[in-house]
């Protein structure tokens, strides 16, 4: 079978925000609060990086479900924002089906809470309609480990891109050299990927005022 790398395309992808709501954020388990928080909004930050045509959705968010955050709506003023009143798999709602479909691109990243409900349903759902789905396996939780397995396994079988934002930022960027590149993704992932923001720090330092360690060079 010849196998063709499908990546993402940053004129032809849009992003998602499904359900990524505070009350269904207490349901998240398989991934630390502080984490969780951090990947919900680099999600949203990201569609801001590539200026990626962006639809938010969220199920019954006046019960125990709750809002989406502030800070997700502050980056997104103006993006469809579809409230649905009862519909699980968000594909249901046809003004969400609109929103989508308004975008005219045919790469959609998505994330969600719970990973097996409000990602999984909607991206079985995209790809019967055609769509190629990446899904931001860090921006989206569900109850523990195992449930979150399954649920990506169910995904890939459909033919679902699982990756973490790291892949999916780098995929869009796809050389440093590129805009948006360097200058805009090394801030981004600063704030969001803090392991990497240190390493830059730590090299910049080194290189404005560092002085070496005594180590010996390896041999040759």
């Amino acid at each position: 079978m010849t196998f063709k790398y499908e990546r993402i395309d940053k004129d032809n992808v849009a992003l998602l925000i499904v359900d990524h709501q505070e009350g269904l954020f207490q349901l998240a388990r398989d991934k630390t609060p502080q984490e969780f928080k951090s990947s919900i909004l680099a999600h949203a930050e990201l569609a801001k990086v590539f200026n990626l045509p962006t639809v938010l959705t969220s199920s019954a968010e006046t019960g125990q479900n709750g809002p989406l955050p502030a800070e997700v709506i502050a980056l997104h003023p103006d993006a469809p924002y579809i409230k649905r009143q009862g519909e699980v798999d968000a594909w249901d709602n046809e003004d969400f089906r609109n929103a989508v479909a308004a975008t005219g691109k045919k790469q959609l990243i998505i994330g969600g809470i719970t990973t097996d409900v409000c990602t999984a349903f909607l991206a079985l759902s995209l790809r019967e309609a055609g769509y190629t789905v990446f899904a931001n396996s860090d921006a989206s939780g569900t109850f523990d480990v195992k449930t979150a397995q399954e649920a990506n396994d169910r995904m890939r079988d459909a033919g679902v891109h699982v990756l973490s934002m790291f892949a999916v930022a780098c995929e869009l960027m796809r050389d440093w050299r590129n805009t948006p590149g360097a200058p805009e993704l090394l801030p981004f992932f600063d704030k969001y990927l803090p392991q990497y923001g240190y390493l830059t720090r730590a090299h910049d330092a080194a290189l404005v005022n560092g002085t070496p360690s005594g180590m010996p060079e390896p041999p040759a």
